[in-house]
C-alpha cells in the first residue's frame, strides 16, 4: 500500500515541539520531510537534556531528513530557496516577524513557489497585544483556560505532557492537509496560520460551549463528577480507573461486580444526580471496596461484568499491555548510537485496515546534508528520498 502522502514534499524549519510535531504528523503519513536546522547545534530540542540527540527531540522528529543551513550565507540561502521552490508544504514556528527577517516569510516563499502551502505557527497569533510575547506549552495551557479547567485550585499543578505544544502541532498538520486538498482542486497555494492560544482554546471547546449555553463554565472536577469517573486504589497499591458515564446500566453492573447491592439503595447514590452530588463520598466507598483485592483480580471481575474500566498504567506497563501488543502499537526501530531509541510508538491511524509499522529514527544533525546538496548541485532538484540512508519503505509491513 502506498502511503497517503506519498510524493508530498515538506520543508520544515521547526524548533522544539509545535513545528516539529506538525512535520512529524505529515511524515508519519508518508510525506518526505526535510528539516532545516542551524549549523551550530540544530534544533534546540536536540540538547534539551544532554548531548545532541535528546529523547525529546527524537520523539517529534522521526521519519525526517536533516540539513544544516546558515541562511545568512548566500550559498546556503540558495539551497534553501531551491528546496522551497519544490516543496508542497513549508512549516515554521518562529515568533511573528522572525521568518521574514531570515528570508523565510510567506510573501517571499510564495513568490518563489505560488503553489506552496505555507504553515505558520505562533504563540498568540500574527498580531494583537500579545503578539511579541514568548510562549511555551505552560503559557498556552494557562491563557486558553484549559489549565483552569483541569487543575485542582487547592493544589495547582501542571499536567506532565506538553499538551499545548503537541495539540498545536496536530492542528497545524490538520490545516496543512486541508490546504493540500484545496490546492488539489484549484492549484493555488495557501497561507495556513495557527497559534497555540487558538489551538488550545478550540481543544477546550466543550467547557466554552457550556458557558455560552448555560452561563456557567465548568471547573476542574466537574467533568469527572458528571462523567462518574473515579480513580480507585487497590490492595496492591495500584490504580484503576472507572467511567460510568450516564447509562444507568453501568452503575448497576459496577455494584454487581463489587457485590454491593446495598449501595444502590443508599439515598446518596440511588440516582445519577445523587451520585454526582455525593461524588467524593462515593469515591471513598468504592475505594474501601477496591482496597480488598489486587488490581488484577478487580480487572478480571469488572471485565466479566462489562464495567468501563482500565488499569492506570505506568509507561512501562503500556509497552507490555496485551491490547497494545495486539495492535502492534510499539514497533521496533533502528537504533542509532547509544542514545538512540530502539522502539517507537507507530502512527495512530490505519488505512485500509493496515497500520504504518515502519518508523525511521530522527536524523542526526545534517545527516542528509551531503545527499541533498549533491542532488541540487547536479541539477536533479529535490533529492530522491530513497537516496538517504535508512529511508522508510513506502509500503507498510
Amino acid at each position: 500500500m502506498d502511503m497517503p502522502l506519498k510524493n508530498i514534499k515538506v520543508l520544515e524549519q521547526g524548533t522544539f515541539i509545535t513545528g516539529p510535531c506538525a512535520g512529524m504528523m505529515l511524515a508519519d503519513l508518508g510525506a518526505d520531510v526535510i528539516k532545516v536546522e542551524s549549523p551550530d547545534s540544530g534544533d534546540p530540542y536536540r540538547t534539551y537534556q544532554e548531548g545532541n540527540y535528546s529523547p525529546h527531540f527524537q520523539a517529534y522528529n522521526r521519519n525526517k531528513r536533516s540539513i544544516a543551513l546558515n541562511l545568512k550565507s548566500e550559498a546556503d540561502k540558495k539551497i534553501f530557496d531551491e528546496l522551497a521552490a519544490e516543496a508542497d508544504v513549508f512549516i515554521q514556528n518562529f515568533r511573528p516577524g522572525a521568518a521574514e527577517r531570515m528570508g523565510a516569510g510567506y510573501e517571499r516563499l510564495s513568490e518563489i513557489n505560488p503553489k506552496l502551502i505555507y504553515c505558520s505557527i505562533s504563540g498568540f497569533g500574527k498580531d494583537g497585544p500579545y503578539r511579541d510575547r514568548p510562549s511555551y506549552d505552560s503559557v498556552a495551557q494557562a491563557l486558553s483556560g484549559f489549565l483552569g479547567i483541569v487543575t485542582d485550585r487547592e493544589h495547582p499543578r501542571f499536567l506532565g505532557p506538553a499538551l499545548a505544544d503537541s495539540i498545536t502541532g496536530i492542528y497545524a498538520a490538520y490545516g496543512a492537509l486541508g490546504a493540500l486538498v484545496s490546492r488539489g482542486m484549484d492549484g493555488k497555494g495557501r497561507l495556513v496560520e495557527v497559534s497555540m492560544l487558538e489551538a488550545m482554546t478550540h481543544f477546550a471547546i466543550e467547557p466554552f460551549t457550556a458557558l455560552f449555553a448555560l452561563g456557567t463554565a465548568p471547573v476542574g472536577m466537574d467533568r469527572p463528577r458528571l462523567a462518574q469517573a473515579h480513580i480507585l486504589k487497590t490492595r496492591d497499591d495500584k490504580l484503576v480507573a472507572i467511567h460510568l458515564s450516564s447509562p444507568e446500566k453501568f452503575w448497576d453492573q459496577l455494584t454487581d461486580a463489587f457485590d454491593v447491592p446495598y449501595l444502590r439503595e443508599d439515598p446518596r447514590f440511588a440516582t445519577r444526580l445523587a451520585r454526582i452530588d455525593n461524588y467524593e463520598a462515593l469515591g471513598e466507598e468504592l475505594t474501601a471496596i477496591t482496597r480488598q483485592r489486587d488490581r488484577s483480580e478487580w480487572a478480571a471481575i469488572m471485565e466479566k461484568f462489562d464495567v468501563p474500566f482500565a488499569a492506570v498504567n505506568e509507561v512501562e506497563e503500556v509497552v507490555d499491555d496485551p491490547q497494545v501488543n495486539h495492535l502492534n502499537l510499539i514497533v521496533p526501530m533502528e537504533k542509532t548510537g547509544q542514545d538512540g531509541a530502539d522502539r517507537a510508538v507507530r502512527p495512530a491511524v490505519t488505512v485500509d485496515g493496515r497500520p504504518f509499522l515502519d518508523v525511521r529514527p530522527a536524523p542526526r544533525l545534517d545527516a542528509d546534508g551531503e545527499t541533498i546538496r549533491q542532488s541540487l548541485a547536479n541539477g536533479k532538484g529535490w533529492p530522491d528520498p530513497t537516496a538517504s540512508a535508512g529511508r522508510r519503505s513506502e509500503a507498510t509491513q
